[in-house]
């Protein structure tokens, strides 16, 4: 469908299907983020929403848990207006795992006067039998469109399962594909960096810039997601996804407009680029006991009360085949159980082609932008500047920061959850944040072509304390090109 088309077929939905209703991302991040919404009068005021699990709840015990979660995860100036929000909320319980129950949800539900939007968070093996339960119960009309959380799939093969479950009772404009960090604030400033100043699009190419790094670090281990992170590890859990949209935000041609088919266009011709991956190129480890923030903790093996091979760290020296980029290494570094939580995009360009500065004893550096994400929004661009003196010994230059905060710079504005604004586009139905098949399959055909060299060389994940950046091969990696890691 065109984008023309979708404009004329847009609706804001009345009703609110989640399933998941009771679990952690809905109490952490769905419940809060549509209490905010609602608070802050973005909700329709016809909007009702249904929560939907495994668990027996009655519409009042479910407000109550609603409101324990809400209490817990959304700041006290956030939630005005709750009870009206909790009034919006009702409850069925049901066993996605079959059709019967369905008839039952959509009567709770009820009849939209607009349309119906669904949000699937679900284990992978429940997408198809969720489906099909949803089309025996009329809930696929052309008046539903869905929004589908990862996991979807854990390869190219099983993705295409699940998305040809899909496509069977939803056209792809009717499809929402979820990965929160395009709801960031940050990431999505990284679009108007690039494309609404004029300083940096001239210069954001091969010709200016040296190399890119890209670093998505975590503190924590594996806290209640054991199961699925060690059938998942750090490649598939992180790179596949996040990551790899990061590097094509950083890396796509500038859009024709910012609309949905536009956007999306651009970062799949990126995702298609992507070099494959050579033995020499990656690197993998798992964390044993060390110490993270002053705290002994345990290895992942302890963790997991097993041994195991996953990878709860991966580096990548990446390659995007193109005019643009030829020749500038991408380095992708992930990992658990790291001396700090940080997400962050480092673009460091190029030297200056002659320093005429050189002959008076003074050393250039070259230019370095880091946007950060996590845990703090800024952007941070060092600049070369003359430190002050009278020069008898020789000049003396210095690298001098221009660092903006993005909630000093916008003082009053509303820092808001990731989920606020992809919960509103699913309503509202904008896809722009939202991935595109075949986004998602060109991203699983490079980490397919990856996770089969590991397979055939036989590379096993290397130990790394706890509290450290990774194993040191991950430093040998960038070092044997000249450069360090952005710390």
């Amino acid at each position: 469908m065109t984008d023309s088309a979708a404009q004329s077929t847009r609706f804001t939905a009345d009703r609110l299907l989640v399933f998941g209703a009771t679990g952690d991302l809905s109490q952490r991040m769905l419940l809060p983020s549509l209490c905010a919404l609602s608070h802050d009068g973005l909700l329709s005021s016809a909007l009702k929403i249904t929560g939907t699990a495994r668990s027996a709840m009655s519409d009042a015990e479910f407000r109550n848990f609603a409101r324990a979660a809400l209490e817990k995860h959304l700041p006290a100036n956030r939630r005005g207006g709750m009870a009206d929000f909790l009034n919006r909320l009702a409850y069925q319980p049901l066993d996605a795992s079959t059709v019967e129950g369905f008839d039952a949800l959509a009567q709770k539900v009820g009849t939209p006067k607009q349309g119906l939007a669904i949000f699937l968070s679900t284990a992978p093996s429940l997408f198809e039998p969720t489906i099909a339960g949803l089309q025996s119960a009329g809930l696929t009309g052309a008046n539903v469109r869905i929004g589908l959380e990862k996991p979807l799939g854990s390869d190219l093969a099983s993705s295409r399962e699940i998305n040809d479950a899909v496509a069977a009772a939803f056209s792809e404009d009717r499809i929402f594909r979820i990965d929160h960090y395009l709801g960031k604030e940050t990431v999505q400033n990284l679009l108007a960096l690039r494309f609404a100043n004029l300083l940096f699009e001239p210069i954001w190419n091969a010709n200016y810039i040296d190399h890119v790094q890209i670093t998505v670090a975590e503190t924590v281990g594996l806290e209640s997601r054991v199961a699925y992170y060690d059938d998942s590890g750090a490649l598939r859990d992180m790179v596949q996804n996040h990551m790899l949209q990061l590097l094509a935000l950083v890396a796509m041609e500038p859009p024709t407009s910012f609309d949905a088919t536009a956007v999306r266009d651009e970062k799949v011709k990126v995702l298609r680029s992507l070099r494959r991956v050579e033995e020499s190129e990656s690197v993998t480890g798992q964390y044993r006991t060390g110490v993270v923030g002053g705290k002994s903790v345990p290895g992942y093996d302890e963790e997991l009360g097993k041994d195991s091979e996953t990878e709860t760290f991966v580096a990548i020296k990446a390659h995007v085949d193109n005019w643009r980029w030829k020749g500038v290494p991408f380095y992708l570094r992930t990992g658990k159980r790291l001396p700090e939580r940080v997400t962050e995009i480092v673009i460091q360009f190029r030297c200056v082609p002659h320093s005429i500065f050189q002959s008076r004893g003074a050393r250039t550096q070259p230019n370095r932008l880091v946007i950060g994400i996590q845990p703090e929004e800024n952007i941070h661009l060092s600049l070369m500047a003359k430190v002050p003196g009278l020069d008898r010994e020789g000049i003396r230059l210095r690298p001098v920061p221009l660092d903006i905060s993005m909630p000093d710079a916008f003082a009053g504005a509303v820092k808001r959850i990731a989920y606020e604004r992809l919960l509103l586009d699913l309503l509202e139905g904008d896809q722009t944040l939202f991935v595109r098949r075949d986004e998602v399959e060109a991203q699983w055909e490079w980490i397919d072509a990856i996770r089969a060299l590991w397979a055939r060389e036989g590379l096993t994940p290397r130990a790394y304390p706890a509290g450290h950046w990774g194993p040191s091969a991950a430093i040998a990696l960038v070092e044997r090109d000249g450069i360090s890691w952005h710390e």
